[in-house]
């Protein structure tokens, strides 16, 4: 029997209601609404670079143009209803998700360590007891607060003293938590004072449990997904579990889902799916965070809007195509474009260097408009006064 066929511009839609990119970003956005939005996402990426503004806050920016970056950080230090942990990078986490994460952290510890001092970080196992110690007796401490008179490892980012590496493995095992960030540098705590005793104290779920929620919650957040994706999308699990999870389910069915290209990929996905609406999403232009969810996956932006996108962040300058940090443009279901701007706090402007629109999409003037409105947008998120345009920043 031949699966359910879903055309290109459907899967993008659908793809985008997901991650709440097929609606206007208008309308206030309470504590409780911004909680809400996180969790349906299921996570926000955080990142330190502000080339315009941290990656956290433009992810939800792009939501919600009345997003503030002040409502986060009570989520995350007042209410307690956001931790910070892992998932395929340092992310921003409903708290109620932390009972599969204490089930994760616990399993991935050991192999951490050892990895760590395959890399050369050593001594930081045996440091790990008088850190807890430590910041039991005296409180939330940055990194820089421990062990400064400890010789460092060399090579790089590995540079860490045992000590600063031993809050880097306790929090990632699961012991310690960031209660708070000062500037952008992690300030640790014990577990039991950040993360509400509902959930902290909760049994946490074993590993069947583990695997069949993070495949569901995945499959939720994607629409329709290959296990390879579903094991991706909180990195918990592995592929192969994901796949047993799959086959075993009877609630799933196949389906086969058109890629930009014109060539089609089975997927997983639930039935509902296949009545699902697809409103048409606002025209209007949305300036994306290279690590925005909708794009994370590099393979999956390629495959459904045929956009190739490369952060340059690590490519050397004489090898970058387009520039250091260039931000991806959404209009409507499309991916149209790259931008390349950076908000100059000493000339208190965002300086548009670059712009590059993807092949077969014209320079028309309402297009142009919908850019300048929504790089004012990006101006009053970034703080700064006015935008400036290079010569020659429209480029071929």
């Amino acid at each position: 029997m031949t699966p359910p066929r879903i055309d290109n511009r459907r899967a993008r839609r659908l793809f985008m209601r997901r991650h709440a990119l097929a609606e206007p970003p208008t309308g206030r956005l309470t504590g409780d609404g911004l909680l809400a939005l996180i969790e349906r996402l299921g996570f926000v990426q955080v990142d330190s670079i502000r080339t315009v503004e941290r990656a956290h806050h433009m992810i939800l920016f792009a939501r919600n143009q009345t997003y503030r970056p002040k409502a986060l950080k009570r989520l995350i230090e007042r209410d307690r209803a956001l931790f910070e942990n892992w998932t395929h990078d340092a992310s921003i986490i409903p708290t109620r998700f932390f009972p599969y994460w204490r089930t994760a952290m616990a399993e991935k510890a050991p192999r951490i360590a050892a990895r760590w001092e395959s890399y050369g970080r050593v001594g930081f196992r045996e440091q790990a007891e008088e850190v807890m110690a430590e910041i039991a007796r005296r409180g939330p401490c940055l990194s820089r607060e421990m062990g400064a008179e400890e010789t460092r490892s060399n090579g790089g980012w590995w540079e860490w003293n045992p000590s600063k590496t031993a809050l880097e493995y306790l929090w990632r095992s699961g012991r310690l938590c960031v209660a708070r960030r000062e500037g952008f540098q992690k300030v640790y705590d014990l577990t039991e004072n950040v993360i509400p005793e509902a959930h902290h104290a909760a049994e946490p779920p074993d590993r069947a449990a583990l695997i069949d929620w993070s495949c569901g919650a995945a499959l939720d957040r994607l629409g329709f997904a290959t296990t390879g994706e579903l094991a991706a999308f909180w990195a918990l699990i592995s592929p192969g579990e994901a796949k047993t999870w799959a086959a075993g389910r009877s609630n799933l069915i196949e389906i086969e889902v058109e890629g930009a290209d014109g060539t089609s990929r089975r997927h997983l996905a639930r039935p509902e799916l296949l009545a699902e609406e697809t409103p048409e999403p606002p025209a209007r232009m949305r300036v994306l965070s290279p690590f925005d969810p909708m794009i994370r996956d590099r393979k999956r932006a390629r495959r459904l809007f045929g956009f190739d996108y490369t952060i340059e962040v690590f490519v050397p300058a004489e090898k970058r195509k387009y520039g250091y940090y260039v931000f991806p443009l959404l209009e409507g279901d499309r991916l149209i474009g790259r931008i390349d701007m950076k908000a100059d706090r000493v000339l208190d402007a965002l300086v548009v260097t670059g712009l590059w629109l993807e092949p077969g999409v014209r320079r028309a003037a309402g297009r142009l408009r919908r850019l300048e409105s929504e790089l004012e947008r990006q101006r009053r998120l970034a703080g700064v006064g006015a935008v400036r345009f290079d010569n020659g920043w429209i480029r071929d």
